[in-house]
């Protein structure tokens, strides 16, 4: 394929600017192939966090050309190779140095999120009974590899930094894993409403689009969870039983 040029964001949280390296490329090759071979030709003090190489682990999560991405499933046959090839870290994170961010935040989010308790059994020999498509169902999300892509398009903690009062697209599609799974007896509809926000989402489909496990986060996940939050919280008729209902 020749010689590519990358423009690559060289820096830390006190800033930085984009360096222009010029790299061998050949058939095959993806992004991370080529920031690492620029790391091992040309800086070696280049920053770049990545593992598996498979598109599996999430470590690799980056923005080429613009649009979040894993660097290891970017193809360079798929990028216009005539231009400048732009990589710069996740921007809805602080920067640690060069291509890497601190996604720390996220595991805290994690934290705080009720888990999972399942009901009582349905038989006396500990075992439960459950409809097979309500299983099916949430095996969906259990596919996220936790690359946090669909967090860094999300434009709620991107654009307005609302991190405290948000917990994003891939921690909506982990309380939906729990919320709609068919044993859990939890309530965490308060917690959505409140502390997660779900209502800052406003279902534009960017997280959808930029998932690498092809997870339909906002119709099989986020809107589910705001329909469960609006018919306990703004159903107009559920709302006059239970005026009535505690004597009001």
């Amino acid at each position: 394929m020749g010689v590519a040029l990358f423009r690559i964001w060289r820096g830390n949280a006190q800033g930085g600017d984009f360096r222009d390296y010029e790299t061998e490329v050949s058939e095959g090759m993806v992004v991370l192939d080529a920031v690492l071979q620029i790391q091992a030709q040309k800086v070696n003090d280049l920053g770049v966090r990545w593992n598996c190489k498979a598109g599996k682990c999430g470590s690799c999560s980056a923005e080429v050309n613009g649009v979040p991405r894993l660097m290891c499933m970017t193809r360079l046959s798929d990028l216009p190779l005539d231009a400048p090839v732009t990589v710069e870290p996740m921007q809805a994170f602080p920067s640690i140095k060069d291509l890497v961010t601190d996604v720390s935040w996220n595991f805290e989010v994690k934290k705080k999120i009720q888990r999972f308790k399942p009901r009582p059994p349905d038989a006396e020999d500990g075992t439960w009974r459950m409809d097979q498509g309500d299983v099916d169902r949430v095996q969906e999300f259990r596919k996220c590899i936790e690359c946090f892509l669909c967090q860094d398009v999300c434009h709620v903690l991107r654009d307005h930094q609302l991190h405290n009062e948000f917990i994003g697209p891939r921690f909506l599609v982990h309380v939906a894993a729990l919320e709609m799974h068919p044993l859990d007896s939890q309530d965490r509809l308060e917690e959505l409403k409140k502390s997660q926000g779900v209502g800052f989402c406003n279902i534009t489909k960017c997280c959808t689009k930029v998932c690498p496990e092809h997870i339909t986060i906002t119709d099989n996940a986020i809107i589910p969870l705001k329909e469960r939050v609006v018919d306990r919280f703004y159903d107009p008729v559920r709302n006059l039983f239970r005026v009535f209902g505690s004597g009001g």
